[in-house]
């Protein structure tokens, strides 16, 4: 059994006593996409950041962790300042919790996007004071004015800040806005179809945008093999480049993934999609995530051990392309 590194890992802080931050399964729920009796059956283990989770991490041969604020987290929190007050909060109480495991658990910094200049500044912080790996950042915004995603010109000091970090941002997904084409269909809102349209269209977003080329070292991640991107990249680049709209950017669609772009495993444990993303966009490009504890880590690793790939493929993906990213040292491999 390969030794596995893991990022699309879902915490919760649960001590937010101001009422922005919804600290209850049932308030959770609608935000998530998810029913209440399923986030409820989570709750226990998205709480706890300690010996219970290092044991299903290593049953699943997850040898090290990077953990993260779940769904929609700060970026649920319109207010700005109650935001920034938050992230702090929140941030130091998971740097506590995870120094309490620093050979099997890191963590992934909340970023209050409703102020980024704020949110370029916390992620300083947490990657100096705190060792840090980047940042998970929820979809889009909720914010005063509406929502905004990360291609915004608002949030160039965001992108600036991750640049000159060599940190990678998490993208991941949040419901669509309300809108018709999901109306009297709560079903359809989360995993099961609803993220991937919606965090897919955020990283067109972002790359039509130009932002990788004005910040080529910045790094974006998105989970569950890509958000069905890889499946219908060439098309996309194909229709983009006959018709643009006025828009140019400096590379075709394909060339930003592994390099500016790279995917995850995350909850997505399929060999066709897996195939898929290897033919698009490469093995440099895939990193493996378990999305617990919405996914069973002992699933993914089985799948994962047995996917029919050449065994050096297997091992970038399992930890090497992950161990490479987050500069993790081998002793974090000692189980």
């Amino acid at each position: 059994m390969l030794p596995k590194i893991a990022f699309e890992e879902a915490c919760y802080y649960p001590h937010d006593s101001s009422g922005f931050l919804p600290t209850d399964p049932q308030e959770i729920s609608g935000k998530q996409g998810v029913s209440e009796e399923y986030l409820a059956s989570k709750w226990p283990k998205l709480v706890d950041l300690g010996q219970q989770r290092i044991d299903e991490m290593l049953a699943g041969d997850v040898v090290y962790s990077l953990v993260s604020q779940n769904a929609p987290g700060l970026q649920g929190v319109a207010d700005a300042t109650t935001a920034v007050a938050l992230a702090r909060d929140m941030n130091d109480f998971v740097a506590d919790q995870v120094g309490k495991h620093p050979d099997r658990l890191g963590a992934f910094a909340s970023l209050p996007t409703q102020n980024p200049d704020a949110a370029a500044e916390e992620l300083r912080r947490t990657v100096h004071a705190h060792g840090f790996a980047g940042a998970m950042i929820n979809g889009y915004t909720d914010t005063a004015d509406g929502v905004r995603y990360l291609d915004d010109p608002m949030y160039e000091p965001l992108w600036a800040a991750a640049e000159d970090l060599q940190v990678p941002v998490y993208l991941h997904p949040r419901p669509s806005v309300p809108n018709a084409m999901l109306a009297g269909h709560p079903e359809l809102a989360g995993a099961t179809w609803g993220f991937a349209p919606e965090t897919a269209t955020h990283v067109l977003r972002i790359v039509f945008s130009g932002v990788f080329d004005r910040y080529p070292g910045a790094r974006l991640i998105i989970g569950h093999l890509g958000e069905a991107l890889p499946s219908y990249i060439r098309r996309i680049q194909h229709y983009f480049a006959v018709n643009p709209f006025g828009r140019s950017v400096e590379r075709t669609l394909p060339e930003y993934f592994g390099t500016n772009i790279h995917v995850t495993t995350s909850g997505n444990f399929d060999d066709q999609a897996l195939h898929a993303a290897l033919l698009s966009i490469g093995a440099d490009a895939i990193l493996y995530s378990v999305d617990y504890p919405f996914a069973d880590p002992r699933a993914g690793a089985d799948w994962l051990d047995r996917a029919p790939i050449s065994e050096a493929d297997r091992a970038k993906i399992a930890h090497g392309n992950a161990q490479r990213m987050f500069r993790i040292p081998d002793s974090a491999f000692v189980r």
